[in-house]
């Protein structure tokens, strides 16, 4: 059976919630649907001891502040998770969960969405699926002969489980830097923090809120024909959040550079060292979820979907939200994704009403 509406979303996080939002404001009809079983998007699956870089009330999508957490400056990911069911209860958005979208087509004057439920005919679509499901891994010589655990950020929840291991955590972000401090300051683990360049930390007085006035000054400057600022990159890599600032303080936060290749008990070093390893963490990013628009033949050169804002060049009925800088400054975030989604809803609006 196929169902018809003005506009599919495809995804339900933090992104798609934020596209309901103003789609609803704009009168237009629309769907969500979501491939996780229950709210929360990805903030279901983040690591025990992760929280926000900022305080609740500048980390709210639109129309509805996030609620303190007691007891916590930074809210942890629990927190978010069950304020992102609240507000898709509060605003009562058409989420479909447990909806897994496959491809989207060109049908004549309509977008084809195919999902494991059924098919949708829309008028346009939304992509709002981001990056979790989407691990990236490096192509390090050796990591098919290693004979211990690998994993990725996505499948990390505590040091409890590597007590009495030998661990080595790749990677010089937010991630890598995060989970290192976990480990090093649980002290029953024994840490090696590899990363490509020298960590750089951000200064410590930095949190969330500075870093999105960064990010938006950044677009204020390119919008008026300014020189590039930077942005958030011009800082640093690493947030100094309480945890890493305390590693780092206690000089249990010492990077090693990359190692050259991965042996079958350990990690090795273009000089010949050779550190034992159970288990390495790859906190080495992601990559979008696009797959399921692939049959729009969108795609630029190297997979990257050329845009102007959120829409997509190839395609002006599909908008992208929620990916990175190149769909909004700070899009990827709870409080940047709101002028993006905004952005995003107007010009469907426009385009459904000439």
């Amino acid at each position: 059976m196929t169902q018809h509406t003005d506009v599919v979303v495809v995804g339900g996080g933090q992104a798609g919630l934020a596209a309901g939002y103003h789609l609803r404001r704009q009168g237009l009809a629309f769907v969500i649907l979501d491939a996780g079983a229950a709210p929360g998007g990805s903030w279901q699956h983040m690591w025990d001891s992760l929280h926000l870089f900022s305080p609740a009330q500048y980390s709210s999508l639109p129309g509805r502040l996030m609620p303190a957490q007691p007891g916590e400056m930074y809210p942890d990911a629990g927190h978010v998770v069950d304020y992102l069911a609240d507000y898709e209860k509060r605003y009562d958005l058409p989420v479909q969960h447990g909806t897994r979208v496959s491809a989207v087509h060109r049908d004549g004057d309509r977008l084809l969405v195919e999902a494991d439920t059924g098919t949708w005919r829309a008028r346009a679509v939304i992509s709002a699926t981001g990056t979790w499901s989407r691990p990236f891994l490096p192509a390090v010589p050796g990591r098919g002969l290693f004979t211990g655990r690998q994993l990725h950020t996505v499948n990390y929840r505590s040091p409890a489980d590597f007590a009495g291991q030998r661990l080595v955590v790749v990677g010089g972000g937010n991630s890598g830097a995060q989970i290192a401090a976990d480990l090093v300051l649980d002290g029953h683990v024994e840490v090696t923090w590899v990363t490509q360049r020298p960590p750089r930390f951000l200064p410590d007085d930095i949190d969330g809120r500075a870093l999105f006035d960064v990010a938006t000054a950044r677009r204020r400057a390119l919008e008026e024909g300014r020189s590039d600022t930077g942005g958030v990159a011009s800082l640093g890599d690493i947030v100094a959040v309480p945890p890493v600032r305390a590693a780092r303080d206690a000089g249990l936060l010492e990077a090693r550079p990359m190692f050259t290749r991965l042996a079958a008990t350990g990690i090795q070093w273009a000089d010949g060292t050779h550190a034992e390893a159970d288990a390495v963490i790859w906190c080495t990013g992601f990559r979008p979820a696009l797959a399921h628009l692939a049959p729009l033949g969108v795609r630029g050169p190297r997979g990257h979907i050329p845009t102007v804002g959120t829409r997509a060049v190839g395609e002006p009925r599909l908008h992208l939200l929620g990916y990175g800088d190149w769909t909004g400054p700070a899009s990827a975030t709870l409080i940047g994704v709101g002028r993006p989604a905004r952005d995003a809803a107007r010009d469907i609006a426009q385009l459904l009403s000439s």
